[in-house]
């Protein structure tokens, strides 16, 4: 199943038709779909992917040499296999006299097994297979560890010729594993499982969101246990980072906050959440107006499945651990949609963002955040600083009458001049479940949008 990707396809294959030598990095969180991104690739163009297993380097080097013989058709290799990366590296530079697309998965597994291959690989980068015809990508999930192998220190920096980061599907790409939702339900999963497309494979669109939270809270179940495994592997201290991401996941939003929440260091708490930002499991945000300065930052769990893994399935792992995780989705059920208030929030903005791409909205906005101050609130607030025009929007995850509304515009209005932007183009805005009246209010020159107009989206996006 292969889904969206179509930048990251399209990068390789500009890539490939340059007819340029490449060293290619594709790294990116485990289960976001790089594996299946490079074997599409390889699908469409041909070429030898190999994928490492954290097992010794001489099992590593004769399951690859297995594949290249049986790529290459060589009898010889197959009966002797390669005993050392020198030898592999000469072995695919003679191969790569002609054009050749290597793809090495799990990279960093080699490096544990042998520190110095990363020194190998630029000796050999250098002196033979930046002169030949190769399309040569590393791949890897430990995104601190690849981030490492491209640092100013490490001998491949400055060596790749191109990197991509990826990262989970969107809202609207991540629809398309599970169409059968109405699309009500599916914003509510999207909170649950996010975009990483391991984790949407794991629900069915046959069964009811309780059926596949019962699946779920299982003690053998794979969704309760990545969470754990992902987080060990990337994390040195997993403990302390937990208690943050805990405390995160309650509402503990600003560094006071979550300090007095987890009982740590201050200090420690700013040097734990530089990491988790790092490594994209959580964001900072300021107020759309403020400058990257401000010391008004709010921190949110940047991915749904871990927002949703910490709110609910951490602090209650003892229930799932004792076989009692059925009695759990009842409770979740009953907050779901409080939780899902803010996850609609993220899907609101990405909604504008596609407006905005396809020019639907009164201007182009080239900034897009939160706004805040003083107890005052503004869930979404698009700017175009040149232009001096500015929209703005709330968000409810609520089915309104035309009355309220009306009351939330009124009041939205009101919030907009705090923002003090003074002699700017003001427009206003609603996103909501759905809201009775929308056309009479679109007349009166307000933007409203519910989710009748994301199955447009989608609907159109599926046409094309």
């Amino acid at each position: 199943m292969f889904i969206d990707r179509e930048e990251e396809l399209a990068l390789l294959e500009e890539r490939l038709r340059s007819g340029k030598t490449q060293f290619i990095v594709i790294y990116g969180r485990r289960r976001v779909g790089k594996t299946t991104l490079i074997l599409e690739f390889l699908r469409r163009h041909g070429g030898v992917y190999l994928l490492a297993r954290e097992t010794s380097e001489a099992e590593n080097l004769e399951r690859f040499s297995l594949r290249l013989a049986e790529y290459f058709n060589d009898s010889f290799l197959k009966k002797n296999p390669l005993r050392s990366w020198d030898a592999f590296f000469e072995y695919i530079s003679t191969k790569a006299e002609k054009p050749l697309i290597v793809a090495i998965d799990e990279f960093p597994y080699l490096v544990k097994g042998n520190k110095a291959l990363p020194s190998i690989l630029q000796e050999y980068w250098e002196m033979r297979l930046s002169k030949g015809k190769i399309f040569l990508i590393i791949s890897g999930s430990s995104v601190s560890m690849m981030e490492r192998l491209l640092g100013y220190k490490s001998p491949l920096y400055g060596r790749r010729t191109a990197q991509l980061k990826l990262k989970p599907l969107d809202f609207f790409n991540a629809r398309e594993f599970l169409p059968k939702y109405p699309l009500e339900d599916f914003v509510r999963v999207y909170g649950i499982l996010g975009g990483t497309p391991a984790y949407l494979l794991e629900f069915s669109d046959e069964k009811s969101i309780e059926e596949n939270l019962k699946g779920y809270f299982r003690v053998d179940s794979f969704l309760y246990g990545d969470a754990l495994f992902v987080l060990r592997e990337e994390l040195d201290e997993p403990r302390n980072y937990f208690a943050i991401m805990e405390a995160i996941a309650r509402g503990k939003t600003t560094l006071g906050e979550i300090t007095n929440d987890t009982g740590l260091e201050r200090a420690t708490v700013g040097k734990y959440l530089s990491v988790l930002i790092d490594l994209d499991l959580v964001r900072r945000e300021l107020p759309v107006t403020a400058s990257r300065k401000s010391r008004k930052g709010r921190y949110y769990i940047a991915d749904n499945y871990f927002a949703f893994w910490f709110r609910y399935v951490y602090p209650n792992a003892d229930m799932i651990e004792s076989g009692n995780g059925e009695l759990l989705v009842d409770a979740v059920m009953a907050d779901i949609d409080h939780y899902t208030g803010g996850v609609f929030e993220g899907v609101a903005k990405e909604f504008l963002l596609r407006l905005n791409k396809h020019g639907e909205l009164p201007f182009k906005f080239t900034k897009i955040g939160r706004w805040w101050h003083k107890g005052e609130e503004i869930d979404l607030v698009a700017l175009n600083e040149r232009e001096k025009k500015a929209l703005f929007v709330e968000v409810k995850w609520k089915e309104l009458k035309e009355k309220e509304a009306r009351g939330i515009l009124k009041d939205l209005e009101r919030k907009a001049e705090l923002v003090g932007l003074e002699e700017w183009e003001k427009y206003y805005g609603l996103v909501a479940k759905r809201v009775e009246g929308k056309g009479e209010l679109r007349e009166e020159g307000w933007q409203v949008w519910d989710l009748r107009d994301f199955e447009r989206l989608i609907s159109s996006k599926a046409q094309l």
